[in-house]
């Protein structure tokens, strides 16, 4: 279903819209502004996953005892030794 509505743009924007049908990269400005529409949905639904992932994580590490943890010495151990091979020390 499609849906007729009335944006409004500032010169710029029109600009950038007039510049991108005239190129062949979207058919009619409504096609540009669709696949960005389409783009940030997608952005949002990525970005979505991405914290649930995140607090996911971070419950996760709530629930390690401390007996478990790490220091930063050990931690960051792997790291230097690459970062040290790389410069040839």
């Amino acid at each position: 279903m499609t849906v007729k509505t009335t944006l409004s743009f500032t010169d710029r924007h029109h600009r950038f819209l007039s510049e991108k049908v005239g190129q062949g990269v979207f058919a009619t400005q409504s096609a540009a502004v669709a696949a960005a529409l389409e783009q940030m949905m997608q952005d949002e639904e990525e970005r979505g996953i991405a914290l649930s992932a995140l607090a996911q994580e971070i419950r996760a590490r709530m629930e390690t005892p401390r007996e478990a943890f790490i220091g930063q010495d050990d931690a960051f151990a792997a790291a230097r030794a690459t970062i040290g091979a790389a410069r040839g020390a």
